[in-house]
């Protein structure tokens, strides 16, 4: 059996949604699973409609006056697929372990008496690098790393990797370390180039797999269901099915997978992803005039109007401007400025959309892309 902790203490890069999914497709694929929701805003028990006032508090606190076996909370939500819920309560067993003796093993403690149920247990980290997540790290076999490919994503790592190399050099636990790449955007040059920074920086822990930005991964969160249930032929489910295999292939094989001819290396795969898109992107450069705001982006159609940190505008004397690469395309489009939606005053190609606001258009060519701009 193998104990995989989900960690990123930086928010927003798919953490939960990896915790959820991977769970799901890991069941989906003949494997018993376990997920442990040890984040205390419960984001993973929340995101598969499970709402308990026990929790995993109730089995690891000593001050609970409702003292729970861990067998006592487990929940089953699909076929092989259970979860240990989280609530607002395991937040406070920062505090409470923090002057206990061998209180980066408490988790182990617990879970030992179950583990042998189960082919893989999960386990969601809190977004900290605190007493929580040293012991999900202390129990885990591997941690996997998500990061979305933006300019902050690094550091993130870098801080993981600080509390690991801590744990192996007090605790003398070994884990191996896994980065898999998340939300990527396949419409955006900027995520090819940070792909390729990733890869230069952290070859030999980069998954093969990549996580493509889906917008069914967050309508199903919402639902209260995985991506399996809620639509099985989108890109987000087919993107953690990969995952799931290429999980289980490594440790039946027990190898390293840019060996294995099924697999092709991330490192070439990457490449050859870079070589072929990179030449059909053109910098498209957006500009508003708002000389008062604090924060500007552009988000639309070409990042599933997110706050992606590659849209967030830079501030050039009293105006604010940004260059997003694009592939050819009409995408629609608003600047938030401050947290306020607006339109493109000076851009005249407009249209309203459904929540009865304007969308400003823009239309990337190849021929023209590169000297495109907008200013309001």
């Amino acid at each position: 059996m193998k104990i995989i902790s989900i960690a990123n203490q930086k928010g927003g890069c798919g953490k939960t949604t990896t915790a959820i999914n991977l769970a799901s497709a890991l069941s989906l694929n003949g494997k018993k699973v376990l997920l442990i929701d040890l984040d205390p805003q419960a984001h993973a028990s929340l995101g598969l409609d499970v709402e308990s006032q026990d929790s995993i508090y109730n089995v690891i606190s000593r001050l609970t006056p409702r003292k729970l076996k861990v067998a006592d909370i487990i929940q089953r939500i699909e076929n092989q697929f259970d979860i240990i819920p989280s609530n607002i309560l395991v937040g406070t067993l920062e505090q409470e372990l923090s002057d206990e003796i061998g209180r980066e093993l408490k988790l182990k403690e617990v879970i030992d008496p179950i583990k042998d149920q189960y082919d893989y247990i999960l386990v969601d980290c809190a977004p900290s690098l605190g007493i929580l997540t040293v012991n999900s790290i202390r129990l885990s076999d591997e941690i996997i790393i998500p990061v979305e490919t933006s300019r902050f994503s690094m550091q993130g790592v870098a801080h993981v990797m600080e509390i690991i190399d801590l744990i192996k050099d007090r605790l003398g636990h070994v884990v191996t370390s896994r980065i898999l790449i998340t939300m990527f955007d396949s419409r955006l040059r900027h995520s090819f180039a940070m792909l390729d920074t990733f890869q230069k920086r952290y070859a030999d822990m980069l998954l093969n797999t990549i996580i493509h930005i889906n917008v069914k991964l967050k309508e199903s969160a919402v639902m209260g269901k995985t991506v399996a249930s809620y639509d099985k032929y989108s890109r987000g489910h087919k993107d953690y099915q990969t995952l799931a295999k290429e999980l289980i292939l490594r440790e039946r094989r027990n190898v390293d997978l840019r060996l294995d001819p099924e697999f092709q290396p991330f490192s070439h795969k990457m490449q050859a992803m870079v070589k072929k898109e990179l030449p059909s992107m053109f910098p498209t450069r957006f500009s508003i005039s708002a000389p008062e705001a604090k924060s500007v982006y552009v988000t639309g159609s070409f990042n599933d109007w997110s706050l992606d940190d590659s849209c967030r505008m830079a501030k050039n004397g009293e105006g604010w401007e940004v260059s997003v690469s694009l592939k050819p395309g009409i995408y629609k489009y608003q600047f938030i400025i401050d947290g306020v939606w607006i339109e493109d005053a000076n851009n005249p190609r407009k249209e309203r959309n459904s929540f009865g606001d304007i969308n400003s258009i823009v239309e990337v060519k190849s021929e023209t892309a590169h000297s495109f701009e907008t200013s309001s």
